[in-house]
């Protein structure tokens, strides 16, 4: 084994796979490093990727130059375009994979990739001297120097399983926890947090009758993650739905006195949007069913995951309330629904390319940052990973602003304003969601990627001919006009459309709510426009209004984050600043008027104080 790296990656899953490849893309050797090979990107809870926001992400991924997306794309067993009833700025494509191909596909991206090393070890302690990380001590004893080290380590540090009664030492599916570097974070004096989160129990195929359960299908027509994947023909497997009743409800309320989240044993925070079933029976008692899927985990496997039914209560009580939903009266028990604490690291401690304030040389990425799901970790480990190299080489960071990627919303999120419970991405907490969509993820981040240096040639390529079709067809469409007519004004009102009484361009026609583009190209055919630019033509004249309003709120909030907060601003030394302001103001450091004002408990008069402290002290110097 090598001595010397640039960039150490701790921990092979979602974030660690993402952070481990930029690196290595970047032209850093890097050595990624995993408690087992054999748990390379598994996927210990649902074998999906990909909904609201979270889709955006992997999109985003792809555009930078990551590979989530490719490999869903060749791993997927069902697709689905969701929130197709509502405006594009929410459509969110989520995939059905199978996960153990998953798995196999992102080990042999890893194994082919130049610069890269693996190893299987477990990571005892970081190496840190004066301040700054130098590399990792292994618990064989070996020692490895690198000049950044990335971790990333999901759901191990300290890891603890609860079963009903019984609680042991464990990492996700009964993997080796990670206990004396959660320690050696404690010491470096780095705040820690408690989390929880859990896994519903998974059943076999042939105990379970889907004809009572509503079928669930893929698109007939798929889209992709990817921009590099083409349509397959690939036959799709269909999910299930059913839902729980009465009697299921009657069995945890009967049993909560069992029940680890209700008797103490289950000490760390659980996540808000994904709570268990016994937390959603106790919290939405007038809820009279809650809703179940059935998911398949792959195509050569008979395992289902039960989607909706996490749950830590007692064996026996787990397979009770199974029986009772429909479908699942005979469901044979493959593995146990299971809670699983870990420590997590207090994200206010890091900067915005997600570097640890404290330690120097020192990133982290995913669920060791507070947040939950497979796509979040993705894309912090892909920034974590571009910016440890980058800081190896000299260069400045990647850091991604809110109004760029939903990737940029999250870290800042974390960054600013912490987190209590595990964190979960929602187009929600995106206020430039109009402009965060689905469909232009590479409109808005490929240049960045291939600046960065992660976007091969031909990619860029076809994002410039893509560009310049849209606009062609945009200038086209604006340019032509149809006159009224009989027989237009006649088809108009069969569309429930009002007629036209002058000349209009077919832009004008094609800004009607009623009215899409394959309707506007029956008057002015054009054979060479692809769906995907054919769809941003479409959102780009509907929503001109909006966006136009969007971009003059966004160059607003530009002013405030350029106007940058100096080092030498000492807060303890503003007068007139609020106690709460002031605590909050120190713990996060922020680095402009910004992001202080979007830190939770700093108001508007906080930072007028704030502003003309600043320029008194401008002036005097």
């Amino acid at each position: 084994m090598r001595k010397q790296y640039d960039v150490i990656v701790v921990g092979a899953g979602h974030a660690g796979c993402e952070a481990a490849l930029a690196a290595a893309r970047l032209g850093c050797k890097v050595l990624l490093v995993t408690i087992s090979l054999d748990m390379i990107a598994y996927m210990p809870c649902n074998p999906s990727v990909g909904g609201p926001a979270k889709g955006q992400v992997v999109r985003e991924i792809d555009a930078l130059g990551g590979v989530m997306g490719q490999i869903v794309d060749q791993s997927y067993v069902q697709l689905r375009m969701l929130n197709t009833g509502k405006g594009p700025a929410v459509y969110a494509l989520r995939a059905q994979v199978d996960k153990s191909y998953y798995q196999q596909l992102m080990r042999q991206r890893l194994e082919a990739q130049p610069n890269l090393y693996l190893v299987q070890a477990m990571v005892e302690r970081l190496l840190v001297q004066n301040g700054k990380c130098v590399g990792v001590r292994l618990q064989t004893g070996q020692e490895l120097q690198a000049r950044a080290v990335v971790l990333t380590t999901g759901t191990y540090l300290r890891g603890k399983v609860i079963v009903g009664d019984v609680a042991y030492a464990s990492g996700p599916n009964n993997q080796q926890p990670s206990v004396t570097l959660a320690k050696q974070l404690a010491e470096l004096n780095l705040q820690l947090y408690r989390f929880k989160t859990g896994t519903p129990p998974r059943l076999h195929r042939r105990s379970i009758n889907f004809e009572a359960m509503q079928e669930q299908p893929g698109d007939e027509q798929p889209k992709f993650f990817s921009y590099q994947s083409t349509i397959r023909d690939r036959k799709q497997v269909p999910c299930f739905l059913t839902y729980t009743n009465s009697m299921t409800h009657q069995v945890i309320l009967n049993n909560l006195h069992r029940a680890p989240l209700y008797t103490g044993k289950v000490e760390g925070s659980g996540p808000r949007y994904c709570p268990s079933i016994e937390d959603k029976v106790v919290r939405f008692k007038d809820r009279e069913r809650h809703q179940v899927f059935i998911e398949p985990e792959g195509l050569f496997t008979e395992e289902i995951y039960v989607q909706g039914l996490s749950t830590s209560l007692p064996e026996d009580v787990q397979e009770e309330l199974l029986h009772t939903i429909s479908g699942l009266e005979a469901a044979e028990v493959m593995r146990t629904g299971y809670a699983i604490e870990y420590d997590v690291l207090d994200p206010l401690q890091l900067t915005h390319s997600l570097a640890v304030k404290r330690v120097l040389g020192l990133y982290t990425a995913g669920q060791l940052n507070g947040t939950s799901g497979y796509e979040e970790a993705a894309g912090q480990g892909l920034v974590a990973g571009i910016n440890a190299a980058r800081a190896t080489q000299g260069h400045q960071p990647l850091v991604l602003d809110r109004s760029e990627a939903y990737i940029g919303v999250m870290i800042d999120d974390l960054v600013t304003k912490g987190t209590t419970e595990p964190y979960r991405l929602l187009t929600s907490r995106a206020e430039h969601r109009l402009f965060l969509r689905h469909d232009n993820a590479d409109l808005r981040l490929a240049e960045l990627g291939q600046r960065y240096s992660l976007l091969n040639e031909e990619r860029y390529q076809q994002l410039n001919l893509k560009k310049k079709a849209i606009h062609n067809e945009l200038t086209r469409l604006k340019k032509e006009y149809i006159v009224p007519s009989e027989s237009l004004n006649s088809y108009l009102e069969n569309l429930g459309e009002v007629p036209v009484r002058q000349a209009i361009s077919l832009a004008t026609l094609l800004k009607r709510p009623g009215i899409n583009y394959e309707i506007v190209i029956k008057f002015l055919p054009n054979p060479d426009v692809t769906d995907e630019v054919a769809q941003q033509v479409e959102f780009e004249l509907k929503y001109e209004g909006y966006i136009a309003k969007a971009k003059l709120q966004i160059e607003r909030m530009q002013r405030m984050e350029e106007k940058k907060i100096p080092n030498w601003v000492k807060y303890e030394k503003v007068p007139g600043l609020a106690n709460e302001a002031r605590e909050k103001l120190e713990q996060v450091n922020p680095i402009s008027i910004g992001q202080a004002a979007r830190i939770p408990g700093v108001n508007p008069s906080d930072l007028s104080v704030l502003l003309i402290y600043m320029e008194q002290k401008r002036r005097g110097k």
